[in-house]
């Protein structure tokens, strides 16, 4: 990878930027120059849904001609659009007073290209580095009413980037189930490494896309999940992402709700302990009508960690009946977390909903009054909320490789096994 550090700017940005003051619109991304190159990742998936190279352009390319035809060019439109730019370029004061931001927007729609509106949660020049780095794309592509089911493993090892590029076509009423397990089980106390997965996916008509990431890599780790998303009528997606280890990560992820009816529900999960320092960003755009997405995010902030989650839903025009909800749960455990969480709503049509909230607080002192009155110290009362977040991913480890990666973190930050816990409470129940 070379001797200089590689920086990737302007990721996991708001779409609309607020006061720059805030430093909230995006962040950095440093991967050391001293990593060596080295994907380590396995797959079991089926021969028969695997497909060549260049799969998802030719994909797009299709649903881009369905949509020219669902959507012709609006002449009108585009006449206005001409004149206000000509308006506003001759202006010598006033002009209609666009943010950067509405004018890219502006252009993007009256373009009506999919290939220009694609984009992934963490950024282009990220996404575009990390297919680099990973080499040929695994590319997963199912048949009309096919249910195809494909686990991918990305190993962090020491001294190394490992990482993935997976692409995802869903045929009509087909059904892809898609789980990635993030995980460093060989890696020493003091190893340092950088892990990261880039995902494309296509959700056709009637289709359903289910994504499972889970993430269990030691202190010394570094991790992107990088995550864009076209869907087209009646299609529906569900994505669950759990962060539980690692320095730094990164999760973002970019939807477009193209067809109408079409669905996303995001669930995220995530704990943060030691200085970790998580960054997410959710961007979901509203085209087809009816459509709808949900987005859940809930988190325990331990120690000295911090995060920032951004989320925006973007309501475009034509996008009538659409609705999008987002709500958030942060439990701080102790004085020293830092957590921001930005909320945006965009709207550019009536006959829409959206909505948001988040519910954040500290662990108060009744709650840690009643645990202490049962014997435990404020630290063991603390570790309870940890265990939590490690039960909740044994609950949903989408295989025994991944449930043995949240046991190793576990054992790592809470100095005992959450398996072995389970398996002697179950045999009590007995």
């Amino acid at each position: 990878m070379g001797t200089n550090a590689k920086t990737l700017r302007n990721a996991n940005a708001m779409p609309a930027p607020t006061w720059h003051f805030l430093r909230m619109n995006d962040t950095e991304i440093t991967i050391p120059g001293n990593l060596s190159v080295a994907p380590a990742v396995s797959s079991m998936v089926a021969e028969d849904a695997i497909a060549p190279a260049g799969m998802f352009e030719y994909s797009l390319a299709m649903l881009q001609l369905w949509w020219e035809v669902a959507h012709p060019t609006d002449a009108l439109q585009q006449a206005s659009i001409a004149a206000v730019r000509a308006a506003d370029a001759g202006a010598t004061y006033g002009g209609t007073a666009q943010s950067r931001y509405q004018m890219r927007a502006d252009a993007i729609e009256a373009a009506n290209s999919l290939e220009e509106s694609f984009e992934t949660g963490v950024g282009a020049e990220a996404a575009e580095f990390l297919r680099q780095a990973a080499g040929d794309p695994l590319v997963i592509a199912s048949a009309e009413s096919q249910v195809v089911n494909a686990l991918v493993t990305v190993q962090g090892a020491s001294g190394a980037f490992s990482a993935a590029a997976i692409d995802v076509v869903a045929a009509m009423d087909s059904t892809v189930n898609l789980d990635v397990v993030v995980d460093s089980p060989d890696a020493s106390d003091d190893a340092q490494g950088f892990t990261a997965t880039t995902i494309r996916v296509i959700a056709g008509f009637g289709a359903q896309v289910n994504i499972r990431r889970m993430q269990t890599l030691d202190a010394g780790f570094c991790d992107i999940d990088d995550v864009g998303i076209v869907a087209a009528d009646g299609a529906c997606v569900e994505v669950a992402q759990t962060v539980l280890g690692g320095e730094k990560t990164y999760t973002g992820l970019a939807c477009d709700l193209r067809g109408s009816e079409s669905r996303i529900d995001i669930d995220l999960h995530y704990l943060g302990h030691g200085d970790q320092n998580h960054d997410i960003n959710y961007i979901v755009r509203h085209h087809g009508v009816r459509t709808e997405c949900d987005i859940q995010a809930s988190g325990v902030l331990a120690g000295t960690s911090q995060k920032t989650l951004r989320g925006t839903i973007d309501l475009i025009r034509g996008c009538k009946g659409a609705r999008g909800n987002e709500r958030e749960s942060v439990l701080l455990v102790d004085e020293g977390v830092r957590n921001r969480t930005v909320p945006v709503i965009l709207c550019n049509e009536d006959d829409v909903a959206g909505n948001h909230g988040a519910t954040i607080g500290h662990v108060n002192a009744e709650q840690l009054h009643y645990l202490q009155a049962r014997g435990l110290s404020e630290k063991q009362a603390e570790a309870l909320f940890l265990e939590s977040s490690f039960d909740h991913a044994i609950q949903q480890a989408p295989s025994e490789q991944a449930a043995a990666g949240v046991d190793r973190l576990a054992r790592a930050v809470l100095g005992q096994s959450v398996l072995m816990r389970d398996a002697e409470e179950d045999k009590g129940a007995q």
